[in-house]
């Protein structure tokens, strides 16, 4: 009896028992958009339209498995991470990898697990609350039925006969809701299992590997989400397709009575939906004031965004056809619910997430603090070590050289020679100290010029990309330097790489970096470079993800706000 009453009176209980209950709307609706789009897939492999429903399925398994794994992080406390799942690459064999790689075989398996698993667990918690609910409400209604009701094969007539199951109904509905305890703790392993964090990067190739996509804490990096680029690429792709296909359609129906019947209609449709969930994606990824109407949540506007395209998509579908009963109503229903759960995890999330930011400033302080005290100390021991023992020697050097200066001349001047070359010694190892604690290639031309100069002193082949229209501030700039600074001196010292990948970009609000090597891999996060760059950046407000699985390759990827 204790333990019944703990449980009752555990918020976890009821987290669970909403997790539950969910699965039967969302494991039914999962199961329909994967059932719909793999039936398309199959049907259209041996058309030109297979490609687009190849990535409406890797990004609806994406967006689906983003809603899902909030809640599981929200309800079942789970440390879900949303496979990495990108249309990004340099070739189509690293685009294939990135939408097709271990991150979509593990969503897929996680949503159709919702169906096969999750919506028959969710139909046993309905029926274990359910039955007990409907024995405590018969006597609101059975009396009020003309000729009584017949329930659990008894005719129930009357009021005090309804009135006696209401007993059994007190006693089974406590032991329904603290079911729910163990059975959705029954569902945490598969579900970590399958949402757990990290992904299989693209392999490098000999000679130049493509630029693959690793795991990040978003889930993804957001260099290789949409861009506008990609965007005026799916546009061109698009309009030439439909130009294809409107041409097709005026050769064939000219003149025939078929001109009437626009059939292109069906193509453009679902080639527009597509293109308008780009375009969606990147206007929330570039404007920052659209997600902050959304509660400041990337994904929800993402979410809310997404849906209702899909709405306006079955709409437009029961307007070219038949027009008849309005069925897109239902179409609506399922999409309000799915956003409406979604914006519910947002706002439960709140206070979490408030607690979450309060210990990461906490910790980024401290990080700050420690970051300063050793810096101080490594000045004054390269001060000490270096530039002063030679300062030192200088001043010996000098003082003997005067008083050789009248009795030997000669050995005067070598001694003369030898406080030049320690002065000039001392003078380059300041500026080595200086360029240290900030170059000045980088306060007078800026981050590309000052990474150019870097990279011009290593051994290797760096393929520099820089796309930042805007100088950031000062210190953003300095941290993005000493990352890409740390980066390739770990590759040229450690990893055996002959080329790095360095790319860096202004995204929305945020300075995004990413570099990556063709090295063997192995790199230690924990060590103290990495762990001194993590605390620089976690002091400006950003995060540092390092991926180095052994065998390579290393991918270092960093935000920096920008304001």
């Amino acid at each position: 009896m204790t333990t019944l009453a703990r449980t009752l009176t555990d918020r976890v209980t009821y987290r669970r028992l909403a997790y539950l209950l969910l699965e039967v709307p969302l494991g039914t609706i999962w199961f329909t958009i994967l059932v719909t789009l793999w039936s398309l897939g199959f049907g259209l492999i041996v058309t030109p339209f297979a490609i687009p429903t190849a990535i409406a399925l890797a990004l609806a398994t994406r967006w689906c498995t983003a809603i899902d794994a909030e809640l599981a992080r929200s309800l079942l406390g789970v440390n879900a991470h949303v496979p990495a799942i990108s249309i990004a690459g340099r070739g189509w064999r690293e685009r294939m990898h990135n939408m097709f790689g271990p991150g979509f075989w593990r969503a897929q398996s996680y949503l159709w697990s919702r169906w096969f698993v999750g919506f028959p667990a969710g139909v046993l918690m309905l029926a274990l609350i359910g039955f007990p609910i409907s024995l405590i409400v018969e006597p609101l209604w059975v009396p009020f039925v003309h000729g009584g009701a017949n329930l659990y094969g008894l005719h129930i007539q009357t009021f005090l006969q309804a009135l006696a199951f209401v007993p059994l109904g007190v006693v089974l509905l406590p032991l329904g809701v603290a079911a729910a305890r163990p059975l959705g703790g029954a569902i945490i392993p598969m579900t970590s299992r399958l949402l757990r964090g990290g992904n299989e990067p693209w392999p490098a190739a000999a000679g130049g590997a493509g630029f693959g996509v690793a795991g990040s804490a978003r889930a993804g990096l957001a260099l290789a989400g949409p861009t506008r680029r990609g965007l005026v690429v799916h546009a061109a792709v698009d309009g030439a397709i439909t130009a294809i296909v409107l041409v097709v359609w005026a050769a064939t129906s000219l003149g025939a009575a078929s001109l009437e019947y626009f059939w292109p209609i069906w193509p453009i449709l679902p080639f527009a939906a597509a293109l308008g969930i780009h375009a969606w994606l990147c206007a929330v990824r570039y404007s920052p004031e659209l997600a902050r109407r959304f509660r400041g949540s990337v994904a929800l506007a993402g979410s809310a965004g997404v849906a209702t395209i899909f709405w306006l998509f079955t709409v437009a579908i029961w307007a070219v056809s038949s027009r008849a009963y309005f069925w897109p109503i239902w179409t609506l229903l399922a999409v309000a619910i799915i956003v409406g759960i979604h914006a519910a995890v947002v706002l439960l999330a709140a206070p979490r997430q408030l607690t979450e930011r309060i210990e990461s400033l906490t910790t980024s302080r401290a990080g700050a603090v420690d970051i300063q005290d050793s810096e101080l100390r490594r000045i004054e021991r390269d001060l000490h070590d270096g530039a002063q023992a030679r300062l030192v020697a200088l001043g010996m050097s000098l003082g003997m050289a005067e008083q050789k200066l009248t009795d030997d001349p000669e050995r005067a001047g070598e001694l003369l020679a030898e406080a030049r070359a320690g002065a000039e010694a001392a003078l380059k190892e300041l500026r080595d100290l200086a360029r240290g604690i900030h170059p000045p290639v980088l306060t007078d031309r800026g981050l590309e010029a000052a990474i150019s100069a870097l990279a011009s002193s290593t051994h290797m082949h760096i393929a520099l990309s820089v796309d930042v229209p805007q100088r950031p501030a000062a210190t953003v700039e300095s941290a993005a330097y000493f990352v890409v600074a740390e980066a390739l001196a770990n590759a040229a010292k450690h990893s055996g790489s002959e080329w790095l990948d360095i790319r860096i970009a202004t995204v929305g609000r945020h300075l995004e970096l990413e570099m990556k090597d063709d090295g063997i891999g192995g790199a230690n996060p924990n060590g103290s470079g990495l762990v001194g760059l993590r605390h620089r950046v976690e002091a400006l407000d950003g995060t540092l993800v390092v991926t180095s699985p052994p065998g390579g390759p290393t991918t270092i990827y960093a935000e920096l706000p920008c304001v």
